[in-house]
């Protein structure tokens, strides 16, 4: 395709059901031209025929060689070095980009040439109104720590190191070409690689703050809140990653002064999961 403004790549596995309204919510958005990019980590490829049963050429389905084994950044840097389009934009599979998102991120972005990152807000939907409730009070936290930090984007990625996570995968766009100098998502990470890839994006080339929603992102699933209320193992050594990498990459003497910068914001919360 040629004058793709945003490259939508899908990483997906066995959520055919999902990755329909998926799809659609993309390919519905106004004001942009769109390629969808769907990755099929099923060692079966089964999601072949929903992407043939939408027959739309904006969509390119790809059956990977090597399933990732539960490693969603193979997947997605698979997907950064297939994309032609000026801005990437990562969608998890049964999420939807909400109506006009990709074209207000899109002009952020235009509209700041010395911004790498665009982000935005999340309301999230699912069938539990409690849980429903519990993530929309976290996301309600982030968009407004999200705007208070906004001017700066050294203070926003101290913010997410310290004080927590103001962004979730499918709320970030990069310029294509950034998120291929940075080397895209970190396989050795084992949860939120999401995080830190958009955090060092925006560290190492600055960010805008979109204060809209763009994301429907569905509960229910094994996710950030979840699995800090279970066995936080995992999520210890993912982060301790994410900060060793910022360590080696900015040094000790930054890393101690965004952390103390960073704790004394007038920030609320976050609030309690």
């Amino acid at each position: 395709m040629a004058n793709v403004d945003v490259s939508v790549i899908i990483p997906t596995f066995h959520r055919e059901r999902e990755l329909v309204e998926a799809i659609d919510s993309a390919l519905s958005q106004q004001g942009v031209e769109v390629e969808v990019i769907v990755l099929d980590d099923s060692p079966e490829a089964s999601a072949r025929s929903v992407a043939a049963a939408i027959d739309d050429p904006r969509v390119r389905y790809v059956a990977r060689a090597t399933p990732s084994g539960g490693r969603p950044a193979y997947v997605r840097n698979e997907g950064i070095e297939l994309a032609t389009g000026r801005y990437v934009y990562c969608l998890d599979d049964d999420d939807h980009v909400l109506p006009g998102a990709l074209e207000a991120l899109t002009d952020a972005l235009d509209a700041a040439p010395q911004a790498g990152v665009a982000f935005g807000r999340v309301e999230s939907f699912g069938p539990d109104p409690q849980i429903v409730e519990s993530y929309r009070v976290w996301f309600d936290w982030a968009a407004r720590a999200a705007a208070r930090v906004s001017r700066s984007s050294w203070l926003t990625a101290g913010t997410i190191l310290f004080r927590g996570t103001l962004i979730i995968n499918s709320v970030c766009m990069m310029r294509r070409e950034l998120a291929r100098r940075l080397g895209g998502y970190d396989p050795a990470i084992p949860y939120y690689e999401d995080v830190e890839f958009f955090t060092r994006g925006i560290r190492e080339f600055g960010h805008v703050f979109v204060d809209r929603p763009v994301l429907h992102y569905r509960t229910g699933r094994p996710s950030l809140i979840h699995d800090l209320r279970g066995d936080g193992a995992p999520i210890v050594e993912s982060y301790k990653i994410m900060h060793d990498k910022y360590k080696a990459r900015h040094g000790m003497f930054e890393y101690r002064a965004l952390q103390i910068v960073s704790k004394l914001l007038p920030l609320d919360g976050p609030p309690p999961q």
